[in-house]
């Protein structure tokens, strides 16, 4: 995935791509961009529970001062679909703050997207479970600095 590529980016690509088709391709599209995941990071600590297909998330933390730690996502998932669902969160939470993942809300840029009439039940369980493991990892990382 291109590493400048914004949140703003991807609602704008959404926002022009009137049939479902074409944007479910889009958001394929995005999963195929991520960068791979390392063998050893798919492993049982890094596997997110609650999600019908698999799906590894490996966070890695960053002291930043007061600003409190910075983290970074890497994620893979055996579906083409999730990949994409993986990659529009690594746009949204990937190197940000801690306090800012904490403070933003991917399940309203998920139903601002449309994506949770569009993909089944367990798919939006999975997002959920996604969304739920990188603001567990955020605390996580906050509560090593209190």
């Amino acid at each position: 995935m291109k590493p400048d590529m914004a949140i703003d980016e991807i609602i704008d690509n959404f926002a022009l791509l009137d049939d479902w088709d074409d944007r479910y391709r889009y958001v394929i599209e995005l999963g195929r961009a991520l960068a791979p995941l390392p063998d050893d990071a798919r492993n049982a600590a890094n596997k997110v529970q609650g999600c019908a297909s698999q799906v590894w998330l490996s966070t890695k933390t960053t002291p930043n001062g007061a600003a409190g730690p910075v983290l970074h996502f890497v994620g893979d998932s055996d579906a083409h679909i999730v990949r994409g669902l993986i990659a529009i969160l690594l746009t949204l939470y990937s190197d940000r703050p801690a306090r800012e993942i904490l403070d933003t809300d991917a399940i309203a840029l998920f139903e601002r997207l449309g994506l949770r009439e569009h993909l089944t039940p367990q798919r939006s369980n999975g997002f959920r479970s996604m969304v739920d493991r990188i603001k567990a990892d955020a605390r996580a990382a906050l509560a090593t600095v209190n």
